[in-house]
This record gives C-alpha cells, sequence and structure tokens, in this order.
C-alpha cells in the first residue's frame, strides 16, 4: 500500500515592533481559493482570516513584503518531490521569518460538474504534480487527454465557470465544496 501524498507548508510574516495583526488575518496563498495552500491556512488558522490568492510563491511572498498581507503560507515539501529548493531560496532571499508549519495530507480526486460519469470524460486538468501524483490511474485511461495548468484549484474553478462539460479535474475535497464540483474518483 503507498503512502498518501503529504507536504509541510509554512507559515511567514514580517515582524514589525510597530505593527499590530488584527484578529481577522490577511493570508497570502500560491494558488486560487480551494488549492491545498488555502486548506492548509484554514487548519492553521481555524477560518480566522480572510485569504488573497497569488499566482506565483514569489507573488504570495511579496504581498507579505508589501504588507498587503501578514502571513503567506508556502510549501517547503512534498513527499513525492522531496524538498521543493526554490521556495527555500525564496524565503532566504526574502528577509521573511518562518512563523509557523503545518503539515497536511494531499488527497486528490477527479472532479467534474454533477451528473458527469466517468465514461464522460475525455480531458482532465490539474497542475503538473498532481498530474504525476496520479499517473497510475491515467495509464488505466490512456483515452484521456492531460492538460496542464497553474493550479489544481484553478482547474476545478475553470470547470465551474465554464460549466465546462467532458472535462474533470484533480484537484482537493475544498475545491469541490467550493466550486460545487462533484468527486468522481477519490
Amino acid at each position: 500500500n503507498e503512502e498518501p501524498p503529504s507536504g509541510r507548508l509554512f507559515l511567514c510574516n514580517m515582524t514589525y515592533n510597530s505593527r499590530t495583526i488584527t484578529k481577522v488575518k490577511k493570508v497570502s496563498i500560491q494558488g486560487v481559493e480551494g488549492c491545498f495552500h488555502h486548506d492548509a491556512a484554514r487548519k492553521y488558522f481555524k477560518d480566522e482570516f480572510e485569504v488573497h490568492p497569488a499566482l506565483t510563491f514569489d507573488a504570495a511572498l511579496a504581498c507579505v513584503i508589501s504588507h498587503e498581507s501578514d502571513y503567506g503560507v508556502i510549501a517547503i515539501e512534498n513527499s513525492i518531490a522531496g524538498s521543493i529548493i526554490p521556495n527555500y531560496q525564496l524565503l532566504r532571499k526574502s528577509g521573511l521569518k518562518v512563523t509557523g508549519e503545518i503539515s497536511i495530507h494531499i488527497g486528490q480526486h477527479l472532479l467534474a460538474l454533477p451528473g458527469t460519469d466517468l465514461e464522460d470524460i475525455n480531458e482532465v486538468q490539474s497542475h503538473p504534480m498532481a498530474l504525476h501524483q496520479c499517473k497510475d490511474f491515467f495509464l488505466n485511461h490512456p483515452e484521456i487527454r492531460l492538460v496542464e495548468s497553474p493550479d489544481t484549484a484553478y482547474s476545478a474553478k475553470n470547470i465551474a465557470d465554464n460549466q465546462a462539460k467532458g472535462v474533470a479535474a484533480i484537484a482537493g475535497e475544498l475545491a469541490a465544496e467550493i466550486y460545487g464540483l462533484e468527486i468522481l474518483v477519490h
């Protein structure tokens, strides 16, 4: 039995003597709402935060440096890919301090519009790492075209926004919940 993918995510913030962080924290994440960084922030901050999505890890940290956000959540390790060295380098160069850590289980799911059957799917969109993590599934479904996207939850949002029939996303349960998608395969 394979160990499920998991990852360690670090929370970073600048420490300023003259700055008080409000009760509702602004937290930058790499990705859109529903991504695994969002899930990690929810678990760490217990829903007492406002999410600030950023397209890249650089942008998420830049939001903290520029005071647009109080904290940033970025991945540091992945049980399949190992250490995410570029993010360690970003942290070092940013001058930000690590103020917390959380490990989360990464549960990838195949999501589609409600009422869709697996047999209806001809395309799956997701982040390249998520596609890689699910490669064994796709070996059994060579008829499905794989399309890389910037983020797992972005793929789910794209399907929901466009009401894309025959298209699925690999993403987490939070993305399914936020974008009203159905989990076809756990």
